[in-house]
């Protein structure tokens, strides 16, 4: 494209007479110029000399220590490959990407490791420049050779998560002494903020050493805040905060990284974390339970004002928690079948036995947010993407789709009727008080769960009662994390607990999540075996998108596929956050569209007495 003659060159030629006519002739060949910050659609909302991000305190004092708890173990820092079990923070707090998300909006990125970033109109490339005073923890500069590196070895030794990005990069280039271009072969207008995103590593740190290699004999060179200071496998991980951090003082990391320390206790049985944050062995615990937090948040130092209990709305979609059914198998490829499923899942009762009916439930994988489907018929945007394909759609795609409703009784005559009627049509009834089909075949399914996962398992006992009632026996297997994995990689269970997390800036994931490529695809997030090309489509849509507006319509569209697809028996909704913390632990506000998520995981807390 014109962009590329006229200002990607490696001497960086912009202004010649020639490309000035040119561009007279076509002013759709606007040049591109470096900037300060990009977003999937317009500008950024900051503007080019802000200060501090809008969900920071900037001015927040830089101290203290926060230890929170986890769950399980871990016997690996090195969190960019398939091997080892690693804690899920060290993917944000091992190194720093090219720019930074900011959580005020939906997908618009600023620069941290780049000065600058350009790209074309179609975002066919990609060019960042980057900063001189950027450098690692060990006082070395950030380079381009690292840069290019860190995109090879991720793309074609890392976690399966950069295989995809990888993959649509056609060519890196070094296009001068601090500048890198990334062109892309295919056509996808995210990519330019997929690349921005990703991690970038030291390459002289991992000279003569196996990058694929897994444990605890390696702590990698960072370029962030933090640097891992003493582990025990299993047990803790502690990390320092770096006084010589190159980027303290920019403006898109003040107020951050306020702790001194950072520390994360590890417990075999998940249930003694809270029985460790009532101790005083945690200064900080985020509550998943609302019945928990109800019943259980009472303790003396609660009461007598020296742990705060912080209830922290946010505006993320939902996503899907839930149980998912494997349409891989017969049992589960007829819709008929997953929404006599759904329709005999008494929520209320469980909902009553599980939180005393103090948890909302969801409604759609987007839901508590302005991309989730709109209650009713399809209408406008939305129904012109979705009526080309209108003679392939399940039942309530376009008349709409609500989950049914249930008693709260522990027998509900009804939804038992509606899951009957709904097996019969798919060629099922009971037959001698089994569930079979004209030729005598059972239907049964096994239900996989992981050792310890004791709420999935005490509503999965109450669940199998009410199949009972269909005469349907399922068989319960509950197996180790690693055996968990392994089935899992190979789709090896009928129904099982799923989460999907989904933003408000949905991308390329949604196929890895729905899409048809990865449905038989060993170890793919594709969990329920999705293989519908209308859902493809709407993915593609929402990524070809050139505006917001129609993005939002093929996100909404996409969320009536899938929840009309009765793929997952949907659980709890979480629109807000429960986080009991000491008082001398405090949070910014005001609040980003995020929540506490990203106060967590960015670090905008900070510690004051």
């Amino acid at each position: 494209m014109a962009q590329n003659y006229f200002a990607c060159g490696k001497n960086g030629v912009k202004n010649s007479a020639a490309a000035l006519a040119l561009l007279a002739l076509f002013p759709s060949w606007a040049v591109a110029e470096p900037t300060y910050g990009l977003a999937m659609y317009g500008d950024p909302e900051l503007p080019a000399d802000f200060s501090s991000l809008p969900y920071v305190r900037a001015d927040a004092p830089k101290g203290g220590k926060i230890v929170t708890g986890e769950g399980g173990t871990f016997d690996s820092l090195n969190p960019y490959i398939d091997k080892g079990n690693v804690p899920w923070q060290l993917r944000y707090m091992m190194a720093e990407s090219l720019m930074m998300q900011a959580y005020s909006e939906p997908f618009t990125l600023y620069c941290l490791l780049c000065e600058t970033v350009e790209t074309d109109a179609d975002r066919t490339w990609v060019e960042f420049t980057l900063r001189p005073e950027a450098k690692f923890s060990d006082g070395t500069p950030v380079t381009v050779e690292d840069v290019i590196w860190s995109f090879e070895t991720l793309g074609t030794e890392g976690h399966g998560r950069y295989a995809s990005l990888w993959g649509q990069i056609g060519n890196i280039e070094q296009t001068g002494e601090t500048k890198v271009k990334f062109t892309f072969n295919v056509d996808n207008r995210e990519l330019p903020l997929l690349v921005a995103t990703r991690p970038i590593l030291k390459k002289a740190y991992w000279d003569g050493k196996d990058f694929t290699k897994s444990g605890m004999d390696q702590i990698p060179v960072t370029s962030g805040p933090y640097t891992v200071t003493a582990a025990n496998p299993g047990m803790f991980i502690e990390l320092t905060r770096n006084p010589d951090y190159w980027a303290k003082d920019l403006p898109v990391m003040k107020g951050q990284a306020n702790f001194d320390t950072i520390r994360f206790e590890f417990f075999a049985d998940p249930s003694l974390v809270i029985e460790a944050f009532k101790a005083g062995e945690l200064n900080a615990h985020r509550e998943f339970n609302v019945q928990t937090w109800q019943d259980q948040y009472d303790f003396p130092a609660v009461t007598r004002g020296d742990v705060i209990k912080s209830e922290i709305p946010h505006q993320r979609p939902t996503g899907m928690t839930g149980f998912a059914m494997n349409t891989r198998l017969p049992q589960f490829a007829d819709w008929q079948v997953r929404q006599a499923m759904i329709e005999v899942f008494n929520f209320n009762y469980i909902n009553e036995a599980q939180t005393e009916s103090q948890q909302s439930r969801i409604t759609s994988y987007f839901s508590n947010s302005p991309l989730g489907m709109r209650e009713g018929p399809a209408e406008g945007r939305v129904k012109e993407l979705l009526e080309p394909y209108k003679d392939d759609l399940l039942p309530g795609v376009l008349e709409g789709y609500t989950l049914p409703e249930t008693s709260g009784r522990e027998l509900d005559r009804g939804s038992v009727r509606r899951a009957l009627g709904l097996m019969e049509e798919a060629g099922w009834t009971i037959q001698n008080g089994q569930m079979k089909n004209a030729d005598g075949d059972l239907f049964t399914f096994e239900i996989l769960l992981m050792v310890g996962d004791d709420e999935n398992q005490s509503i999965i006992d109450t669940y199998t009662q009410m199949l009972n009632q269909l005469g349907i026996q399922p068989k319960i297997s509950v197996v180790d994390k690693p055996q968990y994995i392994q089935r899992m990689e190979t789709f090896d269970f009928g129904m099982t607990p799923v989460r999907y997390g989904t933003s408000l800036s949905p991308g390329n994931e949604q196929y890895a999540y729905f899409g048809q490529a990865a449905a038989d695809q060993p170890g793919s997030r594709n969990v329920a075996g999705i293989k519908d090309p209308v859902v493809d489509a709407m993915i593609a849509k929402m990524l070809d998108a050139n505006d917001r507006e129609d993005s939002l319509a093929a996100t909404r569209a996409l969320d009536r596929l899938l929840t009309a697809g009765r793929y997952v028996i949907p659980l709890y909704a979480w629109n807000e956050s429960f986080d009991a913390h000491v008082k001398e632990l405090h949070y910014p506000e005001p609040l980003p569209l995020y929540g506490d998520w990203i106060m967590w995981r960015e670090m905008t807390w900070y510690w004051e007495e």
